[in-house]
């Protein structure tokens, strides 16, 4: 059974900005039992509005039968820091002033979540990670994490991600927080402040999670009368209200910025350098279609990260096929999770 619990670190804790937080939680779920000598941990790291339930959005993978079954696996997966399903973010409360941070909830970079992540593991006795997986936002922090403590895993599975954040993708996600800016409530210091500016980011969001070929596909108008009132355009309205039924602009905000600042190489010489250091066997996963992530990422990571093996899904949903295209990738994590890696002495971690 999936079990959802919190954990809460007391201490202060300083951010890669010099800001800190007075302590913080983790929300985070168990599916299985771990074995006699704990080797049996499959942690995920999810993308960017997903939640510590990862049958909910990665049902094709994880469940009953499937490539990672709570029978033989101990899955856990933790909502990131700044997200809003149960991890401290924005809307949470200042313990030090008694009010949610709203505009002063710090910034946060992928490598103060993955330090976070790795206080919940520590606390949860695990001392090894046979496989690491995310995609998307999920997979740049599982690499952050495999660079940060090269002994901790066995297994890295990489998924629609990259090693750095690129311009083009910092242009989509700016022009996302511009859009956010542009609702008059955002200065206000509420729940729901810039939420219809949020929709609008969720559109343009998805134009690079899909491509032409998906739009076309699913978009197209049936018949050749229509003026107003296209399916695309209705599309576009529906997917931004979905959104704002379950998240909020603050986290979207944060967490976008939190994408932007990705960067393994940073203060370790240069991205290849950093690459280098991994030690986990490693699965280096790309999208054929993929506008945002391209495969030209991931061919970067493959190449520079010495145990690894680089495969491609085929796929018309551009970026989201990595979490559609179920059949493709247990075929390909089937063949990845048979070979036998080196059993690994375990060292503390030291950040």
């Amino acid at each position: 059974m999936l079990k959802g619990r919190v954990f809460t670190f007391y201490d202060e804790f300083q951010l890669e900005s010099g800001q800190s937080l007075p302590g913080f939680q983790l929300f985070y779920t168990t599916w299985g039992t771990l074995n006699a000598d704990k080797s049996n941990v499959v942690w995920v790291c999810h993308a960017l509005t997903a939640n510590a339930f990862v049958n909910d959005w990665w049902g094709g993978l994880f469940g009953e039968g499937k490539i990672f079954d709570p029978a033989r696996h101990f899955i856990v997966c933790a909502n990131t820091l700044g997200s809003c399903y149960g991890s401290t973010g924005p809307l949470s409360l200042n313990p030090d002033t008694g009010r949610p941070y709203y505009h002063t909830f710090p910034t946060l970079t992928n490598r103060d979540v993955v330090r976070a992540f790795n206080y919940l593991r520590e606390h949860l006795e695990i001392e090894e990670i046979d496989v690491l997986v995310g995609g998307s936002v999920g997979g740049q922090q599982a690499l952050e994490w495999a660079v940060s403590n090269p002994e901790l895993v066995n297994k890295l599975v990489h998924v629609a991600s990259n090693a750095r954040q690129t311009p083009w993708g910092v242009a989509f996600n700016e022009s996302q927080r511009m859009a956010i800016e542009q609702d008059v409530t955002w200065q206000l210091n509420t729940d729901d402040a810039g939420l219809n500016g949020m929709k609008t980011a969720r559109a343009v969001a998805l134009l690079s999670y899909r491509n032409y070929q998906a739009y076309n596909r699913s978009q197209r108008e049936t018949h050749n009368n229509r003026l107003d009132n296209f399916r695309a355009a209705s599309y576009q309205q529906y997917q931004g209200e979905k959104l704002a039924r379950r998240f909020n602009a603050f986290s979207y905000w944060h967490l976008t910025k939190m994408m932007d600042s990705h960067n393994v190489g940073r203060e370790r010489g240069s991205v290849e350098e950093a690459l280098a250091q991994v030690q986990a066997e490693t699965l280096v996963i790309g999208v054929d279609s993929d506008v945002l992530f391209p495969l030209t990422e991931q061919r970067l990571v493959a190449r520079h990260i010495p145990n690894s093996t680089f495969e491609v899904v085929r796929s018309e949903y551009g970026h989201d096929g990595f979490l559609l295209e179920f059949a493709q990738l247990q075929e390909i994590l089937e063949t990845f999770l048979q070979k036998k890696p080196k059993r690994k002495t375990w060292i503390p971690t030291v950040f």
